[in-house]
């Protein structure tokens, strides 16, 4: 059990900045991490050491994502977000929103990219994996992982200096 409370500790943070990035929404993030490490305490008796626990951990927030994204709940979601986006939000006070837009326009940005390197740059970003279990969770080597990695990362670069300008 002190090695799961040990992990938990470790990593929890970046399972919940992987949620935060994919889905938006810090409520539903720390919900789905709190799965994620309800499922891990589960299944620990499985876990037989052939990848990393960091890779293992993402890979149950990896399919803790799909069923979520294949739930009711994220349609309602997703229907409601529109809607807000639609009308007028308040601004926050300045500092806070030029933060706050640096922020959404990088996540935008990433969401933008191709479904592998927008995981790659989640996981690695967010996640703070290496790239052997980027690859491990993607099914890719850890050098495709590090090449998409790079490209990415330059064009999202380019884009936000472009943004910036």
């Amino acid at each position: 059990m002190n090695d799961l409370e040990n992990l938990y500790r470790r990593i929890q943070r970046k399972i919940f900045a992987f949620f935060f990035v994919k889905t938006g929404n810090p409520f539903i993030a720390e919900d789905l991490t709190q799965d994620v490490f309800y499922e891990a305490l589960k299944g620990f008796h499985r876990f037989t050491g052939n990848s990393s626990i960091n890779t293992w951990v993402f890979s149950i927030a990896k399919n803790r994502l799909k069923k979520f994204y294949r739930s009711k709940k994220y349609s309602k979601l997703l229907q409601e977000k529109l809607a807000c986006e639609a009308g007028a939000m308040p601004l926050p006070l300045e500092d806070l929103f030029v933060l706050r837009e640096d922020s959404r326009t990088l996540i935008k940005r990433i969401s933008r990219l191709d479904e592998k390197s927008r995981d790659i740059v989640t996981y690695r970003i967010y996640g703070e994996l290496s790239f052997k279990e980027i690859g491990d969770l993607t099914g890719e080597s850890e050098l495709y992982a590090r090449v998409t990695f790079h490209r990415a990362k330059m064009k999202l670069k380019k884009e936000m200096r472009s943004v910036n300008e």
